[in-house]
Formats: structure tokens, C-alpha cells, sequence
């Protein structure tokens, strides 16, 4: 069993540029490339095991940043970057393909569901309000990695009849709890501006 790691002194703002953590985003950033052009060759195997490396990736810089104490202003922002280019851009390139058991709809939802999220978030920090990702919005981003892995496997499987039902599923849990999280940041959105202009009041 791996022990946890040693509790150590968080980097300073500005410091720590080409961390482990940072390089480990940019990897994934350069993995999703690499996994849209395997999906537009229809290489489904290949597409599993890119994905399944840069989801790695993520868990992996997470835990060394927080861990070893290697978090940065830089990783704070560039890993939900890269986290939506691989969600986002891997279901997109999927929207066309049959048997991917994605509709337009579907894929506006969590790209809409991004975009606001994103823009709220940023506004409030910049007015030095936290605005992190809670328990939901990690349940999310787990739904939409699993129904990414099944609609891959789907696919490289050649589309095999039992596993039709489980992927529909599992991709009307993730448009629904990609809806529902969005709309909890938009009701804490609306309660810390409340609280922002109370306070300035």
C-alpha cells in the first residue's frame, strides 16, 4: 500500500513554472491532440489508451501538487484548461460519429455548462472570491470521463448490442449531472454577488 506523501511547504505565487504538475498538464494538453487525431481516424484502441493516460495525467498531477507542495498561480488555471480541452474537444470530435450515441444537445449542455462555469469562476476571482470546484462538480467530471471510456470502448467493440444500454445510460447521467452542477455554481454564483454588493453597501 503506498504511504501518502510528506507534507510540504506549497510554492510561493509565481514560482515553480516547469514544476512535475505543470509538466504533466502540458502532456496532457499535447495527448489530447493526439486523441482527437486518432479519433478522426477511427482508431478506437489507440483512442482508449490515450485517453486513459492523459486521465492519468490528471490524477497524477493533482496529487504531486498537492502533496509535495508543488502547486502554482500557473496550475491553478492551465489544469481545468487542459481538463476541458480533453472533455470538450474529445466529445466534440465524437458528435459525428455513429455509434458514439451522442446528440448535438448532449454536447452543447456540457459545452454551455463549461462556458458559464468558466466565465463565472473567473469573474469572482477576480474579485478574490473563491470559487473552486466542489463535490458535484467532481462527480461531473468523473461521469464524463466514464461515458468518454464506455463510447470508446463501444466503438472499438464494434458496437456490441449489451453494451448499447449501459452507454446510453451512463451518458444521460453525465448530461444530467453536468446540468445539475452547472446550475449549483450559477445559484453560488448568484449568492456571493449578493454578498459582494451587501458588503459594499
Amino acid at each position: 500500500m503506498a504511504q501518502a506523501p510528506p507534507a510540504a511547504t506549497p510554492t510561493q505565487p509565481g514560482q515553480g513554472l516547469w514544476t512535475i504538475p505543470n509538466l504533466l498538464t502540458l502532456l496532457r494538453i499535447v495527448l489530447s491532440v493526439v486523441l482527437f487525431i486518432l479519433i478522426g481516424l477511427e482508431q478506437w484502441l489507440a483512442s482508449l489508451i490515450v485517453f486513459a493516460v492523459a486521465a492519468i495525467t490528471d490524477w497524477l498531477d493533482g496529487f504531486i501538487a498537492r502533496g509535495y507542495g508543488q502547486g502554482s498561480s500557473l496550475g491553478r488555471n492551465l489544469d481545468p484548461l487542459a481538463d476541458k480541452i480533453l472533455i470538450l474537444g474529445a466529445y466534440i470530435f465524437l458528435l459525428p460519429v455513429e455509434g458514439s450515441g451522442l446528440a448535438a444537445w448532449m454536447v452543447v449542455v456540457v459545452v454551455l455548462r463549461e462556458l458559464i462555469v468558466t466565465g463565472a469562476r473567473s469573474f469572482l476571482e477576480g474579485q478574490n472570491v473563491k470559487f473552486g470546484a466542489d463535490w458535484f462538480g467532481k462527480l461531473k467530471m468523473v461521469l464524463q470521463c466514464v461515458a468518454l471510456i464506455v463510447m470508446l470502448a463501444f466503438l472499438w467493440m464494434e458496437s456490441p448490442d449489451w453494451l448499447k444500454l449501459p452507454r446510453d445510460v451512463i451518458l444521460y447521467l453525465m448530461v444530467a449531472a453536468t446540468a445539475l452542477s452547472g446550475l449549483q455554481y450559477l445559484i453560488k454564483f448568484r449568492s456571493e454577488m449578493r454578498r459582494a454588493v451587501g458588503s459594499t453597501a
